[in-house]
């Protein structure tokens, strides 16, 4: 019995999710390209499908969604790479792989601090190993992959804790493992680009420290009151992050999944005052003309829900958006990097930062993506996932940390 209905939940998934989709993919305005458009699609399906197949493994009880998904993500090849020593090893008890070039260098290397995106829930070493190789190889730098732990069992801050005592622990001990101190770099995509966004902040609040010399933030998600932006419109359906998968994701690292998202969606978490309070850093008036050329037509928000702001954990000041900090704390923060892309459902959180830390007399170096989509860079060197960008977008950020 059990066999015949997870045959018969694989084929309505199947129906619902390849075929239909398949067909009206441009009915839902899916962003495909002009150039690699059944390569975007097979990547966009594969996501939709792991996390689904997830759902009907916790049906049939045989595990959570979430494992499975995690299970699925450390499948991934791994290659060695014979230019670099790979340790693992750990700072303050949280597990870091270090990616070190082989060849003798005269001096002290620059530092890499790398966090992980996937929400806080997912993500590891495996999906990273190829960046980080690329990373150390080709910039000559030391690579430290942080693998803090993930929600929803560690609940926040327990994420910050770890991206804090790492980064802290590493600028120490910088010496050890041939870095200069002050020349320690921290980067990370999407909500790791959250992380190394607040742990540079929260860095500015202790003295007697090595400044870190720059922060490296690859689509990152940085503010959660304004989910009706033009990229959260014009990108809802993706490819790869979609807004659906967004809003239920976020939800479940908080463990409130019983909530209404489509309201959520149009903003009914996020009382009167706290909008006016905020609207001069986060708003749809602050984002150039030029990126609303796809179509912007915001709906109605929705009315304001006590039940929807307590469950996203807006009144908690420890997880504050990184663009509404003070302008004591943003000034003070390093030379910034921002990769943003056109098709990313976050695209204008990097563009309404970008303002943010230049309006503070912030150094920002900024490379835009007009094909570019979320979470693409993690696959590179991975054959039919590596997309024709990719490689020069990574060898952007590459051309940034040898320049400092």
């Amino acid at each position: 019995m059990q066999l015949f209905t997870g045959f018969s939940l694989l084929q309505s998934w199947f129906l619902k999710y390849f075929l239909i989709p398949y067909f009206t993919t441009r009915k839902i305005d899916l962003h495909l390209g002009d150039t690699e458009p059944l390569r975007i699609w097979l990547l966009h399906f594969v996501v939709i499908w792991t996390f689904n197949l997830g759902k009907i493994f916790q049906k049939l009880g045989i595990c959570s969604q979430i494992n499975f998904v995690r299970f699925a993500m450390k499948l991934v090849p791994q290659a060695k790479d014979p230019k670099l020593y790979i340790i693992d090893t750990t700072f303050e008890n949280v597990p870091v792989r270090i990616y070190q070039p082989k060849k003798t260098n005269p001096g002290l290397r620059k530092g890499v601090l790398f966090m992980h995106g996937g929400c806080g829930i997912f993500g590891c070493k495996k999906t990273y190993g190829e960046l980080c190789s690329y990373l150390s190889r080709e910039s000559d730098t030391v690579v430290v992959f942080v693998e803090y732990r993930l929600g929803p069992e560690h609940q926040h801050p327990a994420q910050l804790s770890d991206g804090l005592s790492t980064t802290l622990y590493f600028m120490k001990h910088a010496k050890d493992y041939g870095v200069d101190p002050n020349h320690i770099l921290l980067a990370g995509d999407s909500s790791g680009g959250t992380l190394v966004a607040v742990v540079c902040q929260e860095l500015t609040k202790i003295e007697n420290q090595p400044k870190i010399r720059a922060q490296i933030l690859i689509y990152p998600f940085l503010q959660r009151m304004d989910l009706m932006l033009p990229s959260y419109l014009q990108n809802q359906h993706g490819p790869f992050l979609t807004k659906k998968r967004a809003l239920s994701l976020a939800l479940k690292f908080v463990n409130q999944e019983c909530v209404d998202k489509e309201k959520m969606g149009r903003n009914g978490h996020v009382p009167e005052d706290m909008k006016q309070k905020f609207k001069k850093w986060i708003s749809a008036d602050l984002i150039p003309s030029e990126f609303k050329v796809r179509g912007y037509n915001p709906p109605m928000p929705a009315p304001f829900s006590k039940e929807l702001y307590a469950a996203t954990r807006l009144n908690d000041n420890t997880m504050q958006s990184p663009i509404i900090s003070e302008d004591d704390i943003v000034k003070q923060l390093p030379e910034t990097y921002i990769l943003t892309c056109e098709y990313d459902l976050l695209r204008d959180d990097g563009l309404l930062y970008k303002k943010r830390l230049e309006d503070n007399g912030v150094p920002v170096t900024w490379n835009h993506l007009q094909e570019g989509f979320h979470g693409f860079i993690p696959f590179i060197n991975s054959g039919v996932f590596e997309f024709s960008f990719t490689k020069s977008a990574v060898g952007n950020i590459v051309s940034f940390i040898k320049g400092l």
